[in-house]
């Protein structure tokens, strides 16, 4: 299983992210989460707001990161003006 890990040090505003969730639904191969950050185990979160893209097996990943629906799902962040997050790739 291979993630899409998206970590925001702000928590996006919500109406603004909404729109995005759309645009990273349609991306192939991928189930799309995301929610807020709620603590951690010593003192407060570094981050506020997570998201993550879950690919079953390395070729969905490879062919879902290639895909246009991800490269506009990281245009839109741009366009809406949401926070620039920490992207991280982890296999599972």
């Amino acid at each position: 299983m291979y993630r899409v890990v998206i970590l925001y040090d702000q928590a996006p505003d919500p109406d603004a992210y909404a729109g995005h969730v759309e645009v990273c639904e349609k991306v192939p191969n991928a189930v799309f989460r995301h929610g807020k950050v709620t603590g951690s185990p010593m003192g407060e979160p570094a981050h506020a707001y997570y998201a993550e893209f879950e690919f079953a097996d390395k070729d969905s990943f490879k062919s879902g990161v290639r895909s246009d629906e991800f490269m506009a799902a990281g245009k839109d962040v741009q366009d809406r003006g949401l926070p620039q997050p920490t992207i991280e790739f982890v296999e599972l």
